[in-house]
């Protein structure tokens, strides 16, 4: 198992997360997809690099052109994001908070800054896919996330926010403005699945957080 360290709270500090209203349905931000949300800040490369804590959340600093390694766990059910590889078609690669703990390459990811685009691609570590948004989806797993993509483009693109007095991150996709949520409500194979589809950060569905993993 791959040691994780904490990039904002000790693990002894979690608490359960209480019980929030549910976000407000799928729409177009009001404010524009490039707007940051009250209290939230757009991370860079190096922006990020200091929210998380830099090289003091790892055993031996990264490359200066090296990809942050990182595990994100949901603040609506405190568990970790995984990509789901055994799933079959169409939702293979899924992205789903249900790990307990971050147990090896399934639970983590390289966030590659791309200072042209000033957005983020999260390729997976566990099949070396980007995660791209299923904006052709319907129904319910319309907008799903899913580690499915040999390169990058508007599909697999997103902005990352941080809020300082929570100590929390956020995802935005640039694909359509909207803010990844986890869908704590699903059942079955996609409970706990992880879509592009609230038009602001309204709570812990839509609040995550980091923490460093080894090399």
């Amino acid at each position: 198992m791959r040691r994780t360290t904490s990039v904002l709270l000790s693990l002894s500090a979690l608490v359960a997360v209480t019980g929030l209203a549910a976000p407000a349905a799928l729409a177009a931000p009001a404010a524009g997809p490039r707007a940051v949300p009250a209290g939230w800040e757009a991370l860079d490369a190096s922006g990020l690099a200091r929210a998380t804590g830099g090289t003091d959340a790892r055993r031996a600093p990264l490359a200066a052109d090296e990809p942050e390694r990182l595990a994100l766990r949901s603040d609506r059910n405190s568990r970790f994001v995984a990509t789901e590889v055994t799933y079959p078609a169409p939702n293979t690669g899924v992205q789903r908070a249900r790990s307990a703990q971050v147990g090896g390459s399934w639970e983590g990811f390289a966030f590659e800054w791309d200072e042209a685009t000033q957005t983020y691609a999260l390729r997976s570590l566990a099949n070396n896919r980007y995660v791209a948004v299923e904006k052709n989806y319907a129904g319910s797993a319309r907008n799903i996330l899913r580690a499915r993509s040999t390169s990058v483009g508007g599909w697999e693109r997103f902005a990352l926010y941080y809020n300082a007095d929570l100590d929390r991150y956020a995802l935005r996709s640039t694909l359509n403005g909207l803010f990844v949520a986890m869908e704590n409500s699903y059942t079955g194979s996609l409970q706990y699945v992880l879509r592009a589809r609230s038009a602001d950060v309204s709570g812990s569905w839509e609040q995550f957080a980091l923490y460093g993993i080894d090399a």
